[in-house]
């Protein structure tokens, strides 16, 4: 993403990751942060506002977010029963109707929700797709990984030892496992142990079913969990404990699909926000530096110089800045920034919009106003978003006159 007038400078906000919080000016220069500011560049005032690095999402499947999800009457034992169940809601009319949506619509539609919540880049547990590749897609997706589906679904994806052995040493690898609080669920990392496909890049997605000498193994080997509490309470009824992993920094958080996960990750952090135990540092970690390292990906989750600028700009209403992100919802976001230039912002930040070259159209997100990025206002893609409307067509509404039941 490229745009001519990107050079800015934020002035007077707190810069904030969870090892730090700076009150200083950010400078931008050609989508990058900068160690030095750019005199010709455009300044915006930010006092009393946040500013976070963008958030990562470290497990989806952006292609099936708008399927509808399976409503069971009690928890599955683990994520296979949930799969064989499933097969029958594919006759669902409305399931099939998701499905016949082209999937380069698909995929945009799940970056887009998480665009709308701060997230920037997203690990997709699937095939790469070319749709990923093009200059507006609203977010970055990891592109250097390795994958299987499960250890116990070798119909879908590349098969599982195969898969790792072709897998560069510096590159994640990323499965499901241990998705489930039965035997079957709560035996499968000593399965991987034994097909040798336990390392330092290994990422293991849910872990629900881990024991505490599974936990010391994985911390063992520089392994780590993708942690998707929400999902796992919805399929599972139960999610693992994530003290000693988020200590030893081997946990990163996901959201998983919304077929089975929550809206976004604003509403997965708040989620296990007080819950847990867990300070908004330590969640702050879970979805920028701790996730950047876990998905080797250095240069994210992070505001410092030669770093994308990617950012979440948030209102400060005191106290401690970093909890300024938790427990907020998407709409309350100032704006969400890729490449330095604002992708979605309060009608306010409209000059600034016009100062990087970026058109815009007038939406309305959760009952609020904002300003989105032209490029991303396909009306298909508005369609499939609940809560995001074109202000016009939501304006109409309103003055549509109600029909009264008379004879016409």
């Amino acid at each position: 993403m490229s745009h001519a007038g990107a050079h800015a400078t934020l002035c007077h906000a707190a810069i904030v990751t969870p090892q730090r919080v700076v009150r200083a000016s950010l400078p931008i220069r050609a989508g990058q942060i900068d160690a030095y500011a750019v005199p010709s560049a455009y300044r915006l005032e930010l006092r009393n506002h946040v500013v976070f690095p963008g958030l990562i999402n470290a497990h989806d499947h952006l292609h099936i977010n708008a399927v509808p999800p399976l409503h069971a009457k009690e928890a599955f034992s683990n994520s296979y029963a949930w799969i064989e169940a499933f097969q029958s809601h594919f006759n669902d009319p409305d399931v099939a109707a998701a499905l016949r949506i082209p999937k380069p619509l698909r995929l945009r539609h799940g970056a887009l929700k998480n665009l709308l919540a701060g997230t920037t880049c997203v690990a997709h547990h699937d095939p790469w797709h070319p749709a990923f590749e093009a200059e507006d897609f609203p977010v970055e997706v990891l592109r250097d990984y390795g994958w299987s589906y499960a250890l116990g679904w070798p119909g879908y994806g590349p098969p599982v030892q195969e898969s790792f052995a072709a897998t560069p040493a510096d590159w994640p690898w990323l499965i499901h496992l241990a998705e489930g609080t039965d035997k079957i669920a709560r035996a499968e990392l000593a399965r991987l142990d034994q097909f040798g496909c336990l390392a330092g890049n290994s990422v293991l997605i849910h872990g629900v079913g881990l024991h505490e000498r599974d936990i010391d193994r994985l911390i063992a080997q520089g392994a780590a969990v993708v942690w998707c509490p929400g999902s796992n309470h919805a399929l599972l009824g139960h999610t693992l404990d994530p003290h000693r992993l988020c200590a030893a920094g081997r946990l990163a958080l996901g959201t998983d699909s919304r077929l089975s996960g929550a809206r976004d990750l604003l509403e997965e952090l708040a989620g296990i926000n007080g819950r847990y135990e867990l300070d908004p540092s330590q969640l702050l970690a879970l979805v920028t530096t701790d996730a950047a390292r876990i998905l080797r990906m250095p240069s994210r989750g992070n505001l410092l110089p030669g770093a994308p600028a990617d950012l979440v700009i948030v209102q400060d209403h005191g106290g401690d800045p970093v909890s300024s992100l938790i427990g907020i919802e998407r709409s309350q976001i100032r704006a969400v920034v890729r490449d330095g230039v604002p992708r979605i912002a309060d009608n306010d930040f409209a000059e600034w919009f016009a100062a990087a070259g970026v058109e815009t159209v007038p939406v309305v997100l959760d009952g609020k106003p904002k300003l989105l990025a032209a490029d991303l206002a396909d009306p298909a893609l508005l369609e499939m978003e609940p809560g995001l409307e074109f202000e016009a067509d939501l304006a109409h509404r309103k003055h549509e006159p109600a029909f009264a039941g008379r004879s016409v």
